[in-house]
């Protein structure tokens, strides 16, 4: 039966979320708000907006809405610097045989960077899909039912592969099955537990227990 794969971008296809707190710390100070790259992980799968407010509530920071675009170009600089993917991701990507897709709470620009740097970008064509695209971000499911209709598919016969606990409850309230991604290096004790509660069916800790996990459950 056709299925469709649903792959986070940053953490899950490629190893960006260090990079991108390091980016955020670094736009902060340039705007003289001082912040610690810990104080990201709270807002690891969130869109950039809602990682912003998450920072004001923890550290009381927010920064101004000119310099939003300070946190792409520090990103930007990083990324083409040092963005890699994922330990293994080539290799799984080349073999897979069904549909796939990237459903991310970056934006375009972002996203379409992190694929071209890494060489992941031919993998994916025009299947690319951003919360900037729909109403609410994740843990919302708009993005996951969003992309599962412009490639259609039935949310019932959807993987989504997710690194963060907002994806995964997106992931789960689309219907959907959740696979935990935990082999990026922003993985903490206690991460696949985290994402267990959310609803992940199971966790991976690297691409070939993803891709057993997936044959597991009839998606490839």
């Amino acid at each position: 039966m056709d299925s469709l794969v649903i792959f986070d971008c940053d953490g899950v296809l490629v190893d960006s979320e260090p990079l991108a707190a390091q980016a955020y710390v670094r736009a902060y100070a340039r705007n003289g708000l001082p912040i610690k790259a810990e104080v990201i992980s709270h807002g690891v799968g969130m869109k950039q907006a809602d990682i912003i407010v998450k920072i004001h509530e923890l550290t009381g920071h927010l920064l101004p809405d000119h310099a939003t675009g300070d946190i792409w170009g520090e990103t930007k600089a990083l990324f083409t610097e040092q963005l890699q993917s994922t330990s293994g991701l080539p290799a799984f990507i080349s073999g897979l045989k069904v549909a796939r897709c990237v459903a991310s709470s970056s934006s375009l620009e972002r996203i379409h960077h992190s694929l071209a740097v890494t060489a992941l970008a031919d993998h994916f064509g025009e299947a690319i899909f951003s919360s900037s695209m729909v109403a609410r971000g994740k843990p919302a499911p708009d993005i996951f039912l969003h992309a599962a209709k412009k490639m259609g598919f039935d949310p019932a016969r959807c993987v989504v592969i997710e690194d963060s606990r907002y994806g995964v409850q997106g992931a789960v309230a689309a219907g959907m099955t959740a696979i935990g991604y935990v082999g990026g290096g922003h993985t903490h004790d206690g991460h696949g537990p985290e994402l267990l509660a959310a609803g992940a069916a199971v966790i991976g800790k690297n691409w070939d227990e993803v891709s057993s996990a997936l044959r597991e459950r009839g998606f490839i």
